[in-house]
């Protein structure tokens, strides 16, 4: 009777949370699928449907579609960049051995404790010495400032508790260092790879004051500052509609990723938490 009350009260609270987490999420699709005043009549059932809110956020005078795109080209560069660089860092710093390791891994991790706004102006004189101001680039350039030294602790560790017997195997039948990070290690860290990967992609998706300072162009504008600019003179003129259909369109790419990743991401964040 113990257990069975146990696992009741067990699947409640898993309810509750789920419940708590996804409401949000649901009131703001079932608010993108109102026009007019209707957005503002409390319902919780999306009835009647309409798309109006879509195919303004889509067709209108500011297609939000090329701020998606800006989006996915920026995110998906940092990431790719940003493990290519930690790969690289991550299995120095990992596998050879050198006075000053454990400083220059500290000095890595601390570039990323400090608040955006306290190298905005730095990262700005940067930006616009390197004729990058107003550019995608400068985007990237930018969000590798908290996504590199993340990536490389992260993966430092995973490259640490890599079994070196593998990699004495590979060296013994003549492989390169590059044949050894690309065929052996990588193979095996590949879902530590999605699970950083991933919160470096959601880092870029969803940043916020370096796309609102660096881009002054709404066509090259990504969708966090893009939806931040739809607004009106009063509160009626706003249009909420049209932010909850784009805070539903910009919040799906990432449910779809994490779907997609999960059995990676649970094996990436679990890995080298148990050694036998």
């Amino acid at each position: 009777m113990i257990n069975k009350l146990a696992k009741f009260s067990f699947y409640v609270v898993i309810f509750l949370i789920a419940l708590i987490a996804l409401f949000p999420l649901y009131y703001a699709i079932i608010s993108s699928l109102k026009s007019g005043t209707e957005i503002f009549k409390i319902s919780y059932l999306p009835f009647p449907i309409e798309l109006d809110n879509y195919v303004n956020l889509f067709l209108g005078e500011n297609s939000f579609a090329f701020n998606l795109l800006n989006s996915f080209l920026v995110s998906f560069s940092v990431v790719i960049l940003s493990l290519l660089l930690g790969i690289a860092a991550s299995y120095a710093l990992g596998r050879i051995y050198f006075k000053g390791k454990a400083i220059l891994l500290l000095l890595i991790l601390s570039t990323s404790m400090f608040p955006q706004v306290a190298v905005l102006a730095g990262l700005y004189e940067i930006i616009g010495n390197l004729n990058l101001y107003n550019t995608l680039y400068s985007l990237i350039f930018s969000y590798m400032i908290f996504t590199i030294p993340f990536t490389v602790w992260v993966l430092t560790i995973f490259m640490k508790d890599f079994p070196i017997e593998l990699e004495k195997a590979a060296l013994i039948d003549g492989a390169s260092v590059f044949t050894i990070i690309f065929k052996v290690i990588l193979p095996v860290l590949w879902p530590s790879l999605v699970s950083v990967g991933l919160l470096s992609f959601i880092a870029a998706w969803n940043e916020f004051l370096f796309a609102l300072t660096f881009v002054a162009s709404d066509e090259i504008r990504t969708v966090p500052v893009a939806i931040a600019l739809l607004s009106g003179t009063t509160e009626y003129e706003i249009p909420w509609g049209n932010i909850m259909a784009a805070s539903v369109v910009v919040t799906l790419p990432l449910i779809v990723l994490v779907f997609i990743f999960q059995k990676k991401i649970i094996s990436g964040l679990t890995a080298g938490a148990l050694k036998g």
